[in-house]
């Protein structure tokens, strides 16, 4: 079967395009694999935290209550409160001051994370975490009619919980008609095209701890994403290990007893949000939030639990004898 593979660096992250043949009329898959690959870049070029220049940064150094906004803007916007919905509150796109008190301030591309293991022995008491009680994201509001978005001044907003998965879905909208394909922006994944359900990809699941295959998921649609703490650890400020995912109700990194969470969702923003609520909330109430579509928890102690319909074994019914 016939694939371009494009694959190359942004938001971040690597970012993989699998596409398969073009249905009539459309472009052929190495030229749709290029418009992805820019609209990708443009998409972290507006969005980015961390460019003085872009859009999301203008938009929170704006003095206004209500900015205009693109509309890539604006459904960056409305990705960011979707999550927050959806997952009572835990994904909060309004954690910027905290994420930079934390020490993220600049991007971590190309650097290289401190060890799992050792942050986990340096770790506070395990805990999981909570949505903070004023739910701020609740004060941004999209006005598509007028092109804008309303919101109290100073009150700034990161698409970093939400942009790839975002992105995933907004590049695999563009290839519907094509046979087959699968758009990869850092472990947030949409798959898609008629012969994917009759050729399914396999989606390898890295273990957080070992680096090994944790487990291969097998799909044909839909979206699946992982969240972890083992790509971006870093030492703060005061010399503590900090990572990215931070606990909303305290505003610090959020050490819950699971070191990584894969979900799966029917888009990429879903199983992104997903994932990240899973390993946010600890093992309890983590395997609750995937069991209705499944996934797998990866605890502290290297253990691999999978949940839902991933940790139902096939039935196999053997066909009655005739005779």
């Amino acid at each position: 079967m016939s694939e371009r593979d494009l694959s190359f660096e942004a938001m971040g992250s690597h970012v993989r395009l699998l596409i398969g043949e073009p249905g009539p009329g459309m472009p052929p898959a190495a030229v749709a694999a290029e418009q992805g690959r820019r609209f990708i870049e443009d998409f972290e070029a507006a969005l980015s935290r961390f460019r003085p220049d872009s859009e999301l940064c203008r938009l929170n150094a704006d003095p206004r209550g209500r900015v205009p906004a693109s509309e890539l803007m604006r459904r960056a916007v409305q990705a960011g409160v979707f999550a927050a919905e959806r997952s009572g509150g835990l994904v909060d796109p309004t954690l910027v001051d905290e994420i930079e008190s934390a020490g993220y301030l600049a991007s971590r591309a190309g650097m290289q994370g401190l060890p799992l293991p050792e942050a986990l022995a340096d770790a506070p008491p395990r805990r999981p975490a909570s949505p903070r009680p004023e739910q701020r994201w609740r004060c941004f509001e999209v006005d598509n009619g007028v092109g804008e978005i309303v919101r109290p001044p100073g009150l700034r907003f990161d698409t970093g919980g939400t942009g790839k998965g975002l992105a995933a879905d907004m590049v695999a909208a563009g290839l519907r008609g094509y046979s087959r394909f699968i758009v990869d922006c850092g472990g947030d994944i949409r798959i898609g095209g008629a012969d994917a359900l009759v050729h399914p990809y396999e989606v390898y699941v890295e273990h957080p701890i070992s680096g090994t295959r944790a487990h291969v998921l097998r799909l044909g649609s839909g979206g699946v994403a992982t969240s972890g703490i083992n790509v971006r650890i870093w030492r703060d400020e005061r010399g503590r290990f900090a990572h990215h995912l931070l606990d909303p109700a305290s505003g610090k990194p959020a050490w819950t007893g699971l070191v990584g969470a894969t979900a799966l969702g029917d888009s990429a923003l879903e199983a992104e949000t997903l994932s990240k609520a899973a390993l946010l909330s600890g093992p309890e109430h983590g395997r609750e939030i995937l069991v209705g579509r499944g996934g797998m928890l990866i605890h502290d102690s290297g253990r691999a639990e999978l949940v839902g319909p991933l940790a139902v074994a096939p039935r196999i019914r053997l066909p009655e004898l005739i005779g």
